[in-house]
């Protein structure tokens, strides 16, 4: 089931597109009969009927629809309980409920701007810029996500409330070099890269209990994300992704992601 365009912006579309077709051109290396369909169709209700449903749909209303098969036990890999986990206005509860290390941030409507600018300077009495997010997918487009300035963030909502976006996260910065990471849930594939060019120097297992902590709070099997890193020892999730486009290391990836579906299929298990 791919995932609706306007969710993976940019570069992402086609890279998104990429591993959910090779994992499925893995499974059916495996034996597997594939068919594919898209998110809208899902939205429609229209969905093939399968023994595993491979998930990278992203909206609200393709997960309501898939909601009956993971109730009936079916096995969707990534479950829509754990794609709708990842909305920014609930991610930011499970991170908290679950004790991993994340930005302090509020979820907010973006209705009234200037009555949120004490909240505001909660997050950047320091100075440092607040990032400002849509409140419930990722990104549908660059201005999904913008850095701003105290003196300029009432305008940075009102341009979230132009655009139709009802309620955005506000979110402290957090220092230090960035990290892109892989992993499929049973620690099979794992895989990390500093955002800007050269060494970093990172705690990995650190970066492991974390991105696996958060991704059981959450309910995902297949997913990546960003971690900040204010100290070598003391990593932070920025951002947690369902079904990200692994391109980096896409083939391994696919592999990995296939075999791990393939033996969970294979147990009759799901999750």
């Amino acid at each position: 089931m791919y995932r609706r365009p306007s969710y993976s912006p940019l570069q992402h579309r086609d890279n998104d597109t990429a591993i959910l077709a090779a994992t499925a051109a893995e499974l059916a290396r495996r034996g597997w009969r594939v068919t594919s369909t898209s998110e809208q169709e899902v939205e429609q209700g229209r969905l093939p009927p399968g023994a595993l449903y491979l998930n990278m749909c992203q909206g609200s209303l393709a997960s309501e629809q898939l909601m009956p098969l993971e109730a009936d036990g079916a096995l969707v890999v990534n479950r829509p309980t754990s794609v709708l986990n990842c909305h920014r206005h609930r991610l930011v509860g499970h991170m908290s409920a679950a004790g991993v290390a994340f930005p302090r941030t509020f979820i907010v409507p973006t209705a009234e701007p200037e009555t949120l600018l004490p909240l505001v300077h909660q997050l950047n009495g320091d100075g440092r810029p607040v990032w400002v997010k849509r409140g419930d997918v990722h990104a549908e487009t660059s201005a999904d996500v913008v850095a701003s300035k105290e003196a300029s963030i009432a305008d940075a909502i009102r341009g979230f409330a132009r655009r139709g976006v009802a309620r955005v996260a506000l979110q402290a910065h957090v220092g230090g070099p960035i990290v892109k990471f892989y992993a499929v849930a049973d620690g099979r594939f794992f895989s990390w890269y500093a955002a800007d060019p050269g060494r970093v120097d990172i705690c990995e297992q650190k970066l492991r209990d974390l991105v696996f902590s958060a991704a059981r709070a959450v309910g995902l099997e297949v997913f990546g994300g960003d971690v900040a890193f204010p100290e070598p020892d003391a990593p932070v999730l920025i951002d947690l992704n369902d079904w990200p486009s692994f391109a980096p290391v896409r083939a391994a990836a696919a592999a990995a992601i296939a075999a791990y579906i393939d033996e969970k299929a294979s147990n009759g298990k799901q999750a």
